[in-house]
């Protein structure tokens, strides 16, 4: 693994831990265009509604965003498109075993910049029910209002 410094986060998909319990993380590189890859230099890049779908052998990005480049002319590329995610066969195989048997997902958490090549950080995911996630809010009012008091204390 490379160090943190050689890391540079272009999108943050913050959602996908909200509405899912996250599992497994793979790294995987993306098929991208030359106007992609300037748009998503630039943080253009919306992962909110994206997952990743195994077909064929081969994992596809789907619903991700990437804005046009807007120094790009006619030869601009189609902001909503699938994308190809490289990834070893065995991952693939264990990915496609997850999401058709235990009826899992895979959604994409981050997209970044790692030694001059875009990655992206995909995660087997379970969906969380309304329950969960207002539980998940409260542990975190509480850890909030914990660190406050801390706070309160140290200065008196």
């Amino acid at each position: 693994m490379a160090p943190q410094s050689e890391i540079k986060i272009l999108s943050d998909n913050r959602s996908a831990g909200h509405n899912y319990h996250l599992s497994d993380r793979y790294e995987a590189g993306l098929v991208l265009t030359g106007t992609e890859v300037k748009a998503a230099k630039t943080g253009k890049i919306q992962l909110k509604e994206s997952y990743a779908e195994i077909s064929e052998n081969e994992a596809w990005l789907m619903n991700a965003h990437i804005s046009e480049y807007s120094h790009g002319n006619l030869m601009n590329h189609v902001p909503v498109r699938k994308r190809k995610l490289l990834l070893h066969r065995s991952e693939i195989e264990k990915l496609r075993g997850e999401t058709r048997e235990k009826g899992l997902t895979v959604v994409p958490t981050k997209l970044y910049l790692k030694g001059g090549r875009i990655k992206v950080e995909i995660a087997v995911a379970k969906g969380k029910k309304f329950h969960d996630k207002r539980e998940a809010i409260r542990a975190k009012e509480m850890q909030a209002e914990a660190k406050a008091a801390l706070a309160r204390r140290g200065r008196e």
